[in-house]
């Protein structure tokens, strides 16, 4: 598992790592309605790739969301997409 700080030192979690970005979307959707906010780690990586997709995005919550974001995403039916943690 991925983890990671903001600049106040906020430790975050990855839950999902993709270049689906239909699928990202609809994830940021789901945890917004949920209320959790998300950071996507990589966004702006596919200029320096060449938009290629070889680095994929990563989808990031607070750590203490992250047991509400995973319920929310697997009831949503998208439990397989998430990373082990």
């Amino acid at each position: 598992m991925t983890y990671a700080r903001t600049a106040k030192g906020a430790e975050l979690i990855e839950l999902l790592r993709t270049n689906d970005l239909v699928l990202i979307s609809k994830v940021e959707a789901i945890l917004a309605d949920s209320g959790i906010a998300v950071f996507l780690a990589d966004r702006h990586m596919s200029a320096l790739e060449g938009s290629l997709s070889f680095l994929p995005r990563r989808v990031l919550v607070a750590a203490d969301a992250e047991a509400r974001a995973r319920k929310a995403l697997t009831e949503a039916g998208l439990g397989p997409e998430l990373r082990d943690g």
